[in-house]
């Protein structure tokens, strides 16, 4: 998450970013932007946990970690802020890069915090019954504790049941977990970091005064596949490329394995990957800095699915905007909710205690896109939603296949009495859809002020 001497006016590469495509995936978040992506696969869903950069931020000034899910790889639901440096009373600042696991249950969610205690970095982490929380301080104080470099923790149940939690920058640590998950015995370790582990393999990749291209920065993820244990970490100083190392054992030696993703067209001058199988597919999470006014703290988190070659080494992956396609179809016949889509302009999501996440912030124009949505060959009768509006409402259109595409269903938003003063509105469908489309929710009303806010849709 953070780096060392960062020189901001070299690294911001804003100003060169190319326009995103129409059938943009990537990033797979536009309501916010999202960090340092750790995926988690629990059951049939994909959950991935972020860090949140703040608007208009000029550091990594990070308050909250989010979670997102999805089924189908393409439509994501925003399931809000299950944590955030409140939670833990003794922190104050920097809610850096997280990640969460399962073991027995029990979902532990590791962060790297602000410490009050030391006035240094620290792990905290915190415990919940489900992926999404509520999650709560395991123990009431860091579980390491007194250094600048203890951020970006990564954790790994082995096939015996020993947990491993490495970490740090530019120093890479770990130590044993007991299986509590909250508590370790023995020392903290460095790892040593030698060429062979982690540098480049070769003297025509040095760089100047025997500093070499690939050396690890910050950012691990560790994991085993096939009976190899992998430490993938953001490498090279600024800007930032990914890369990896291998073992036979959990704790090495490491063997340094190469790039996994080159410098690039990012707009990010830090990255920070984490990987996982879904659905018989592997997936590469990393972030960018691509979405509008994005960029070195405003970055958003991006996915490729990949194929490991047959030796268990990576392939080269390059970041895309196109991103990944749809592994399953979207169900239009349920209660869905609004914060659930492939793409988004214009609008935000908020977060009650008693409604949830919906959508807020809808202007003219603005829309929603849902991918790969499976009408079959019944077709919908109507359509409905859950909107509020303090002031004269307006109109949400739904479309079929782009943005101005031919018109399903229109559904006038009259004022409701209050921004969450919810109404469910009905509409008749205006025309027969059957088969796989993509749908457009557009927004459409008086110019400038707010127009409503959406809990969630339905077709019947």
């Amino acid at each position: 998450m953070r780096i060392n001497n960062i020189k901001i006016a070299s690294v911001l590469f804003i100003a060169s970013l190319p326009p995103l495509v129409a059938n943009a995936i990537n990033p797979v978040v536009q309501t916010n932007f999202t960090t340092d992506p750790a995926p988690m696969v629990h059951n049939d869903t994909l959950y991935v946990y972020t860090g949140h950069d703040e608007d208009g931020a000029d550091f990594f000034w990070m308050q909250e970690w989010r979670v997102y899910s999805t089924t189908d790889m393409v439509n994501w639901t925003d399931h809000g802020s299950p944590l955030a440096i409140e939670d833990f009373k003794w922190a104050d600042d920097r809610a850096w890069a997280p990640q969460c696991i399962e073991r027995d249950g029990k979902f532990y969610f590791y962060v790297p915090l602000h410490s009050r205690l030391s006035g240094a970095m620290a792990i905290g982490v915190a415990v919940g019954d489900s992926p999404l929380g509520p999650f709560k301080d395991a123990i009431g104080r860091p579980l390491v504790d007194g250094s600048w470099d203890y951020i970006d923790p990564t954790v790994f149940v082995d096939d015996d049941g020993q947990a491993y939690l490495y970490w740090g920058n530019p120093e890479i640590y770990y130590v044993k977990l007991n299986k509590d998950m909250i508590s370790f015995d023995g020392d903290v370790h460095k790892v040593q970091q030698t060429i062979d582990g982690f540098g480049a393999p070769g003297p025509k990749e040095r760089v100047k005064d025997g500093v070499y291209k690939d050396f690890y920065t910050e950012g691990p993820w560790f994991y085993k596949r096939n009976g190899k244990y992998y430490l993938l970490y953001a490498a090279g100083g600024v800007p930032e490329h990914i890369a990896y190392s291998m073992s036979d054992t959990p704790v090495g030696p490491w063997k340094y394995m190469g790039e996994i993703m080159p410098l690039s067209d990012t707009g990010s001058f830090t990255n920070h990957a984490g990987v996982v199988d879904y659905k018989g597919k592997s997936y590469f999470f990393y972030h960018t800095g691509k979405l509008p006014h994005g960029g070195g703290f405003g970055r958003s988190v991006a996915v490729e699915e990949f194929s490991y070659n047959p030796d268990g080494t990576f392939p080269t992956i390059m970041p895309t905007d196109s991103g990944v396609p749809a592994i399953a179809t979207f169900n239009p016949y349920k209660r869905n909710e609004a914060e659930t889509m492939a793409w988004s302009e214009g609008i935000k999501v908020e977060p009650n205690s008693k409604t949830g996440v919906y959508v807020s912030d809808v202007h003219d124009g603005d829309y929603i896109r849902l991918s790969n949505v499976d009408f079959g060959s019944g077709g919908p009768r109507t359509f409905c939603a859950s909107v509020a509006s303090a002031l004269r409402g307006g109109t949400l259109e739904v479309r079929l296949d782009k943005k101005d595409g031919e018109l399903v269903a229109s559904l006038d938003v009259p004022g409701t009495g209050g921004w969450e003063e919810w109404r469910i509105l009905e509409t008749p469908a205006l025309m027969e859809i059957h088969g796989v489309h993509d749908i457009y929710l557009v927004f459409k009303g008086r110019k400038g002020p707010k127009l409503f806010n959406i809990d969630y849709w339905q077709f019947k």
